[in-house]
């Protein structure tokens, strides 16, 4: 059986087509992802008696994904959803699980397919067909009827504190379109220039087209085992050093920090102290980027550098390819796919394993991954290397 001090890996990861991938439900893209995972791994299906899922917008896939698998007496089966944080609290829950000896290969999934064919991007996201009640009516009355419009929010509220500008913003999306022209599977690969930042429409003031992410279509898996089993597998362990979250609490309540701090002032010095790593140790930073904004306040959080000097650390050209911290290398949710906490986590993966190609990170021992849920709501924090856990 497994104890507490058992360690850890990630021995498999699947992907499948990402982007405007169409007639494919999420259980199906979910149901090829966990395969393409097993495969990765060098494992059968037989293999996983653990099975974690998270649903999008949709709603699916849900547990019911074991029985499209044909999966047979699993000793773990949960949905969980902390949305964008999810895919680090399911390597978490699985990684404790296995500890537990609860479970010993667990796979966890995210598919999602918000797209359709002839409808733009943007309405697969939109709420103004929701029916507003109560103070959800007052909120929509005000102009806060979109995800967007809280982002927004939060981002002039840094603004106006810290003289955060939209220039800096700017920055994070250009180091991340660079880090892109490097991913062959990035939907958003064309250059793009400071310029184009400025002069892309504005969705919401402060935040410009170019700071907000892509919808996508897809699905992702990774398969959780112990280190020493993962050693025997087909591909190199990415092994889990620490994780932890963080679940403020505090959105638009009177007297809060909504805007200018988020659980990854929780999540972050937590699971770098269960990794025995600081800030100084990260060689890559993998940040849940649904806008430009929670990139810069997310590093600010971690302590990357000091609260309100995000703008000037993402301004000095740090984060992209050539910088002091790679972050987003292979063109996050802005530039590549938006699956989720899952985009951070594979792209972690394929740094560690030093699959990176042309946008591989010239270190790699100790790699950072973020989820953000919610209008900063949620967080999780998962530190991976491809080395065992106490390496000299």
């Amino acid at each position: 059986m497994a104890d507490s001090t058992t360690d850890t890996a990630i021995a498999g990861l699947g992907m499948t087509e990402l982007g405007k991938v169409y007639g494919h439900s999420p259980r199906r893209l979910a149901a090829d992802a966990v395969r393409a995972a097993a495969e990765d791994a060098g494992l059968a299906l037989a293999d996983l008696d653990g099975l974690i899922v998270s649903s999008g917008m949709s709603g699916s896939p849900g547990i019911e994904l074991a029985r499209t698998l044909g999966l047979r007496d699993l000793r773990l089966l949960t949905h969980m959803n902390s949305y964008g944080a999810t895919a680090v609290a399911m390597v978490s829950h699985a990684t404790a699980m296995i500890q537990s000896g609860a479970a010993s290969t667990v796979a966890c999934v995210f598919a999602d397919a918000p797209l359709e064919p002839e409808r733009n991007s943007g309405s697969a996201y939109h709420r103004d067909e929701k029916e507003w009640h109560g103070v959800g009516g007052l909120q929509a009355a005000l102009g806060f009827r979109s995800v967007n419009a809280f982002y927004a929010l939060a981002t002039r509220r840094h603004m106006e504190r810290y003289g955060t500008t939209s220039e800096q913003l700017g920055a994070i999306a250009v180091a991340t379109r660079a880090w892109a022209q490097g991913n062959p599977l990035a939907q958003m690969r064309e250059p793009i220039s400071l310029r184009d930042h400025q002069e892309s429409r504005w969705v919401v003031e402060p935040l410009h087209l170019l700071d907000c992410c892509l919808v996508s279509n897809g699905g992702i898996a990774v398969i959780v085992t112990s280190a020493e089993r993962a050693r025997d597998l087909a591909r190199p362990p990415v092994h889990v050093w620490g994780w932890a979250q963080g679940h403020p609490g505090h959105r638009l309540t009177r007297g809060s920090d909504f805007g200018l701090t988020t659980g990854a002032a929780l999540s972050g010095p937590a699971a770098m102290k269960m990794a025995g790593v600081t800030t100084a140790e990260i060689d890559v930073c993998q940040i849940y980027d649904c806008y430009t904004f929670t990139v810069l306040v997310t590093l600010e959080d971690y302590g990357f550098c000091a609260k309100g000097e995000g703008g000037p650390f993402a301004a000095s050209g740090a984060l992209g390819p050539g910088g002091t911290l790679p972050v987003n290398t292979g063109g996050g949710q802005l530039s590549a796919y938006y699956m989720w906490g899952m985009t951070p986590l594979s792209e972690a993966v394929i740094q560690a394993r030093g699959h990176g190609g042309d946008r591989q990170a010239p270190r790699n021992d100790v790699v950072l991954v973020s989820g953000n849920g919610g209008i900063l709501d949620h967080h999780a924090t998962l530190i991976v290397s491809p080395h065992a856990k106490g390496r000299p």
